[in-house]
């Protein structure tokens, strides 16, 4: 019995010094360890090269929407549902919805104060392929001087302005919020062929001059 109870201690440190030894499953264990980091990274960079990917078709669609109406002496509204629509292409593969867009001529008066001619805005639904229009918060005779930048501040001059907003909502929510993140942009042109672009909901209506608030 005494000769047992002598070999344990060695046993035993033989045992901790076999277990310290093996390095059987260390590969699996560091594994454990890293990938939750590897997750982060690869998910973190997933979306937010997406995010700036449609960040860059946000600036995008604003500046369409403003270029498209200022190649134009007149528009209606189905001139500016088509310009709204171009959207659809812009923003693809990505779906356009929801994307709110607006379109405002500014007149410029003789003071540099810049005030809202008209304006018109639409969305576009999921899954829809045309922009629906609606009312515009933006209304006639409403001031947007601090709006402008002020190079564009010209007196007697006429601008078209559009707004764009988005909401990103990312498809996995991983590390960006999954509530999603509101994107958007503005951009400003001078009317092409004339001194202002003319509306009118139809060209029946259609004025002749250009309107100074």
């Amino acid at each position: 019995m005494s000769k047992a109870v002598k070999s344990l201690p060695a046993t035993w440190l033989r045992s901790v010094a076999a277990f310290c030894n093996d390095r059987r499953g260390l590969a699996a264990v560091e594994f454990a360890f890293i990938l939750p980091l590897m997750l982060v990274m690869f998910f973190g960079t997933v979306e937010f090269s997406t995010g700036v990917a449609v960040d860059r078709k946000v600036t995008l669609m604003a500046r369409a929407a403003s270029d498209l109406t200022s190649q134009a002496t007149s528009v209606v509204d189905a001139d500016l549902q088509n310009n709204f629509s171009a959207s659809v292409g812009i923003m693809t593969p990505y779906d356009a919805s929801p994307t709110k867009m607006t379109v405002s001529e500014i007149y410029v008066d003789t003071s540099n104060v810049a005030h809202i001619q008209w304006s018109r805005a639409g969305t576009i639904s999921s899954g829809a392929t045309q922009a629906t229009l609606t009312a515009s918060s933006r209304n006639q005779g409403d001031i947007v001087t601090s709006l402008v930048p002020a190079a564009l501040l010209v007196g007697d001059t006429y601008l078209i302005f559009s707004e764009v907003s988005y909401k990103y909502v990312p498809t996995i929510g991983y590390v960006m919020a999954k509530s999603g993140i509101n994107l958007s942009d503005v951009a400003f042109t001078r009317p092409r062929q004339g001194v202002c672009v003319y509306y009118a909901p139809t060209s029946a209506t259609m004025p002749t001059t250009c309107s100074k608030y």
